[in-house]
């Protein structure tokens, strides 16, 4: 078969070495089963991957495409006899229009490379996934990435204003390419098709070009007002004293004890482990209100029962802080196998969820630590078991459920970022009525009827 599909691919190479195959057949959910492809392609552009996906289309063997494999949930995983799709070389910034405030970038952009590019023109773009440095903005688009940021300035779909993507079905033969959207800020001529690409985690297309919403850059570096507490539980409830309060710092995240030693292990940092939970956030209102907002926040942690609440003013120990939070998946990921959950819940919610998680952790008799972007709700527990533990590994699977589970009961989702990929496909039918999945079971199968494109994961008709 490889033979033969490499005839139909003149100018690309068809990867079939075992080990590189091994190693762009997974994302960074290690619990999600990975299928075995029969090859994989790395594009340089459009027309290749329309190539590919032609090719593909002829011989019924399904796509699965990839960016940088940082996902956490298995989304970019192979499926058995499909081809992966490697998108990472595909790495230009195509355009920067400081007039307008707009970026056009193929899908392997790095996040942390794209916001250091417009920086230099004055501008900024806010979504700030905890993997920046390494993510892709074609990954962040086919999960809807959200980060510390995005309780402020929103997710990723807000910042998509066009596409290209290179489809089949009623666009036309499989690899045709198609653009949807706009560069304009406004726009509502026809039906959202950028807004139902974006988070649609590859099922429908493969997305080659994006034109992304920019903003002016901060003119000020963002205040930091930390928060000490002794249960998490407390620290859910500064976080829904904040919502009662109307608060909206830039970011407001939450990083437990575990997580924090677990960072200083690794990284000797600086930085200490005595409370229980730690609350970080920060303000970028400008001037004396952005003050006087910095010194409510900590008011609100202080009356919530934080053990101390400061602003900081050194600068590196807030850098550290955060850093400590973006590092916190990796240090944990380091003791032993890792499953990630990522639920969101209303914000009033929080504290009712925190405490849920840690009774399901004592019930099942397994180790969660948590970090969260909890001024938005949304929760990270990371539910750890030792190496080769088969009881342990079936004890966290069950943590894993029933925590779903319980964000549902409160109102909340299965999945605020991560993407439904593998890991959530139970999930996902547990959450949807009948109805509205059975709407986006039908918008698949009219959008690819082939089923040629990622199959199996979200809706996985």
């Amino acid at each position: 078969m490889s033979g033969s599909l490499a005839a139909d691919l003149p100018g690309l190479d068809l990867i079939t070495d075992a080990d590189v195959l091994d190693s762009l057949s997974h994302d960074d959910a290690e619990w999600a089963p990975a299928g075995r492809p029969v090859g994989a392609v790395r594009a340089r552009t459009t027309e290749e991957v329309g190539t590919v996906v032609a090719a593909c289309a002829a011989r019924r063997i399904p796509v699965v495409a990839r960016g940088a494999g940082t996902g956490l949930s298995g989304g970019a995983n192979a499926v058995d006899g499909g081809l992966i799709l490697d998108l990472s070389r595909m790495n230009r910034i195509l355009e920067i229009d400081p007039d307008n405030m707009i970026a056009v970038v193929q899908p392997g952009v790095v996040n942390d490379d794209l916001k250091a590019a417009v920086a230099e023109h004055g501008l900024w773009y806010p979504p700030d996934p905890a993997s920046a440095p390494w993510s892709t903005i074609g990954g962040n688009v086919a999960t809807n990435a959200g980060g510390l940021c995005c309780l402020k300035y929103g997710v990723t779909r807000d910042y998509v204003l066009g596409l290209q993507a290179v489809v089949g079905g009623p666009a036309g033969p499989y690899g045709t390419a198609v653009r949807v959207g706009r560069r304009t800020t406004k726009g509502v001529a026809g039906y959202d098709l950028v807004g139902l690409l974006v988070g649609s985690e590859g099922t429908l297309g493969v997305v080659t070009e994006i034109t992304l919403r920019l903003r002016p850059a901060r003119t000020a570096a963002p205040r930091t007002v930390v928060g000490a507490f002794d249960s998490i539980v407390a620290a859910g409830n500064a976080v829904a004293a904040c919502t009662r309060r109307g608060l909206l710092p830039t970011t407001l995240e939450l990083l437990d004890q575990a997580c924090l030693r677990a960072v200083e292990e690794w990284k000797h940092l600086g930085l200490s482990a005595t409370a229980e939970a730690l609350l970080l956030a920060q303000i970028d209102t400008p001037g004396e209100a952005g003050h006087d907002e910095a010194d409510t926040l900590a008011r609100v942690f202080q009356d919530a029962g934080a053990q101390w609440a400061e602003r900081s003013t050194d600068e590196f120990e807030a850098e550290a802080l955060f850093a400590a939070r973006r590092l916190a998946y990796p240090a944990m990921e380091r003791l032993g196998p890792v499953l990630t959950e990522d639920v969101c819940v209303p914000r009033s919610a929080v504290p009712a969820m925190l405490a849920s998680i840690q009774a399901i952790a004592a019930r099942h008799g397994v180790a969660i630590a948590t970090i969260a972007h909890a001024g938005d709700g949304n929760l990270h527990p990371l539910i750890r078991t030792p190496a080769g533990d088969e009881a342990a590994r079936r004890a966290a699977q069950e943590a894993f459920e029933e925590i779903l589970t319980e964000a549902i009961a409160l109102g909340g989702t299965v999945t605020g970022e991560h993407g439904v990929g593998l890991l959530k496909r139970a999930g996902i039918r547990q959450e949807l009525e009948p109805p509205a999945l059975s709407m986006m079971q039908a918008l698949k199968r009219t959008l690819d009827p082939l089923d040629l494109f990622n199959p199996g994961k979200v809706v996985g008709i």
